[in-house]
């Protein structure tokens, strides 16, 4: 990891401080994915939230949230102090995202497996207005293993929505087991593309590949896309990689605290 991603994730420890509690491996997974859609990839305006024609983000995997909120703090979303009041009564950042209170979040979500239906909602709203932003929705692999998520997929071949791109974050691990026992995915690219998308496999964690392939979307004229970022949870603290025991963390201590952030250290 270079310098941005570390420092990305140590804001996400230091955010933990205020409600001792959190989906750390989940987010942790997400942070480049996230990075590079923000840096290099997404128009928007981070003074006008709401501007028309700003390209659409939906992190249909809610719980993953700290690293979304790490993201839009360091963009202007709003100030840095409200990372402090996170889970607090007087902050506005949440377990889950939630649109309307939280100022760069599309929707509000963590109710998995509804984020791509809302995002097919945005891609044809922009063709039938005949708008040229685009909409980018991240998925959990343990979400996917859901209905919606593949009758939402079904929707969009059928629409041939070139403008919708789907990133999976796809590490494997859900709450209580891998997604191989509990239900697995694979042949997860061919299915992808048996729903219409055009599919494309990648390491989630190297920025340059990521930024690659997000610079070429639509991969097919005519399909929507799908990304499939291949992840590992909990990345950055070798104790918390894998580690089912780090999908949701409660009553963390200051020494976890401070072990996160001497590992993120290097």
């Amino acid at each position: 990891m270079d310098k941005r991603s570390r420092e990305l994730r140590k804001t996400i420890v230091k955010t933990l401080k205020a409600s001792r509690r959190g989906h750390l491996g989940a987010s942790f997974s997400l942070i480049e994915i996230l990075r590079v859609l923000y840096d290099d990839i997404l128009r928007y305006d981070s003074q006008n939230p709401q501007w028309l024609e700003r390209d659409r983000c939906i992190l249909s995997k809610g719980h993953g949230c700290l690293a979304l909120y790490a993201i839009l703090a360091d963009k202007g979303f709003f100030p840095e102090s409200e990372l402090d009041k996170f889970c607090q009564v007087d902050g506005i950042l949440g377990g889950h995202p939630e649109y309307g209170k939280v100022p760069g979040v599309e929707a509000s979500t963590g109710s998995l497996g509804h984020g791509l239906s809302i995002g097919i909602g945005f891609a044809l709203n922009a063709r039938i207005d005949k708008a040229d932003y685009r909409t980018f929705v991240i998925l959990g692999d343990g979400e996917s293993q859901e209905g919606s998520i593949w009758e939402a997929a079904m929707c969009a071949g059928k629409h041939r929505l070139s403008n919708l791109t789907v990133l999976m974050d796809y590490n494997k691990h859900q709450s209580y087991g891998s997604t191989t026992e509990v239900q697995d995915l694979e042949p997860l690219a061919d299915k992808w593309r048996a729903f219409g998308f055009a599919a494309v496999e990648v390491d989630g964690h190297d920025v340059t590949a990521l930024r690659d392939v997000l610079s070429q979307v639509p991969l097919e004229t005519h399909k929507p896309t799908a990304i499939i970022c291949h992840t590992i949870k909990g990345k950055g603290v070798d104790f918390a990689e894998n580690n089912l025991n780090w999908h949701h963390k409660s009553r963390i201590s200051d020494n976890e605290i401070q072990a996160m952030l001497t590992a993120l250290e290097g």
